[in-house]
């Protein structure tokens, strides 16, 4: 029986504030096959997750809020924002769905940000995600900058 309580919650939130990256994933899935991968996915302010769709094969993906606050961002093929939301559940926004295909970021936004995350299988690591090549990678020395340009966009127009 998987049980997703504080101590669960507790544990992988401590986990990604130790990480380089800042977020840390807690599977439910016992397979990349699995037909419906299922993780907690905990994230901590700064934290940068290049924005990316899931395409080829189509993928949609579902962000349920659990703990802090988060928003997901909408880009169009350019990188333009087209749409965003904050995910809080003290203001009734519970989660998104994103759909196959969609160019889309998650910015954490408090620490102890927790989502429950679902997405289509089965998981092949070098297609789950189809990165932006209008955006800087993880790793890049522009990913700080470009993280604080979304963090505007998140304070000036969804807040």
């Amino acid at each position: 029986m998987d049980i997703i309580d504080d101590i669960l919650l507790n544990k992988v939130s401590q986990e990604a504030l130790e990480s380089k990256r800042k977020r840390k994933n807690y599977n439910f899935h016992t397979s990349f096959e699995d037909p419906v991968n299922r993780m907690l996915n905990a994230l901590e302010p700064g934290t940068y997750v290049p924005p990316h769709n899931h395409s080829d094969p189509d993928k949609r993906e579902v962000f349920l809020i659990l703990t802090g606050q988060c928003a997901v961002i909408y880009f169009d093929d350019e990188g333009a924002i087209t749409d965003g939301t904050i995910l809080d559940r003290d203001k009734g926004v519970y989660g998104i769905e994103v759909p196959p295909g969609r160019w889309h970021t998650v910015v954490a936004l408090e620490a102890g940000t927790v989502v429950y995350e679902l997405k289509d299988g089965p998981y092949i690591p070098v297609k789950d995600k189809n990165r932006a090549s209008w955006a800087p990678a993880e790793d890049s020395s522009d990913s700080s900058e470009y993280l604080k340009l979304l963090e505007n966009y998140i304070y000036d127009h969804l807040m």
